[in-house]
Order: C-alpha cells, then structure tokens, then sequence
C-alpha cells in the first residue's frame, strides 16, 4: 500500500478503483493471518488498522459500528488533529460535524482552575500521546465558546478532507457498519486538541489493542463489506 498513489487517486478522483483494490488486499492479508496486525480501540469510538506508519505520514482504516465492538461513535467528542486527514469512505455513511470555537468577550484569569468568563462552553484540552497507547488530556488555559455547524455526511466511495486544527465530530448514524481509509499527514508544532468540560481535569484514556482472532473476525465482516460495495 503505496502512501503517494492512494493520496494521487483519492484527490486525483480519476482511478476510484485504487483504495478499494488496496484496501481489499491488506484486509485480505490480515483476515487470513498472513499480516500480523492487531486492530486498536480508539477513544473516540471505532477500531483502528494502522496499516502505514511513514514518518510524518501514515494509513489507517477506521472500522464503525456492525458489531466491530468499538462502542457507540463519540458523537460529543469535539476534536481537532495534529494532521491533515484525507478520508475515503469504503462503505456505509460517516458524517462530521464542523464545530465553530470562538474566544469569548472576556477572559478569565489565568489558569485551568479559574471561573469561565461569559459564554464559555469548553475548555481546550492537549492531548499528549505516549508510545504504549496512553492518552493523557491536559487543561490549558483557553476557554472558548464552541457552535456546531451543519452537518455533512459521505458516502460509499466519497472521499473527505480535514485540515489540521480544525474542530469537528465524527458520527456514523444509527450505530450501522461503516469504513474509512484514512490518510494523514502530521503538521510539525501542532497538538491534537479535545473540547472538554471548563472545569474538567487531566484524564487518561487508553488504546487498547483486541485480541489477535477478535482483529481477524472483525476485519474479515469488513472485508466481505468492501467485496459488497456497500453503501447503506
């Protein structure tokens, strides 16, 4: 799975053919135990595949719904990346909600601890990621006042573009079997952000990986999903 040819056929749109084809073929290695990989429980609420790790750029496939045992989609988790997220949808709808952050009129004194000043709704949060799969979100000092804008959702063999930094949600609706192939590139100096609670402390959370035969199961109902062209 080459990084620069499935980035040129998703923007290019003229060979749609390619991410299906390439995504086919590593969830067939997997599912087969040809690949070990096992898949990973994100916070937010799906399972990933990291299937390229290249430096400042890397390739996943996110797994939603349809018993893929994530949990239900974190339709509250207002985040934003550290990278730039070019996303294919392989089957189902994914939609995401862009969400407005503006600094309210007055700012509080410094310091997590503080009073929120008139109109704040969140706190923005660091999230600070170690190698073993621990996420440690961080208080800063900002509040802001968040608004969501509308919602828009893909489909089946549409593809989607984030910017880093900006903030959004992620739902799939009704908890139904949906999948991405997702590329990304990391910005240098940025952090991954999360819109949480004004007077939320630090929190950990954990990725935890599944079970070698759990990963297998769950990417081969994926596998016969892509094969199907799938697009309810």
């Amino acid at each position: 799975m080459d990084y620069d040819e499935l980035e040129h056929a998703l923007r290019d749109g003229s060979a749609a053919h390619v991410p299906r084809e390439a995504v086919a073929g590593i969830l067939g290695e997997i599912a087969s135990g040809h690949r070990e990989l096992r898949a990973v429980r994100h916070p937010l609420g799906f399972l990933c595949l990291p299937v390229v790790r290249d430096g400042e750029r890397g390739v996943c496939v996110h797994l939603f719904g349809g018993g893929s045992a994530a949990g239900e989609p974190a339709a509250a988790g207002m985040h934003a990346h550290s990278w730039e997220l070019l996303s294919h949808v392989l089957y189902g709808h994914v939609s995401n909600v862009p969400v407005r952050v503006t600094e309210p009129a007055s700012a509080p004194a410094p310091g997590p601890a503080a009073g929120p000043s008139p109109g704040a709704t969140h706190r923005v949060f660091e999230v600070h990621s170690a190698p073993d799969g621990t996420d440690e979100l961080r208080p800063t000092e900002r509040l802001v006042r968040s608004e969501p804008g509308p919602e828009h959702t893909s489909t089946g063999g549409e593809t989607y573009t984030l910017a880093a930094g900006e903030f959004h949600s992620t739902v799939v609706r009704n908890g139904e079997p949906a999948a991405t192939l997702v590329l990304g590139r990391t910005l240098p100096g940025r952090r991954d952000l999360f819109l949480g609670p004004v007077h939320g402390p630090a929190r950990r959370t954990v990725r935890r990986l599944c079970g070698a035969e759990d990963t297998r199961r769950t990417v081969r109902a994926a596998l016969r999903r892509v094969h199907a062209g799938h697009r309810e």
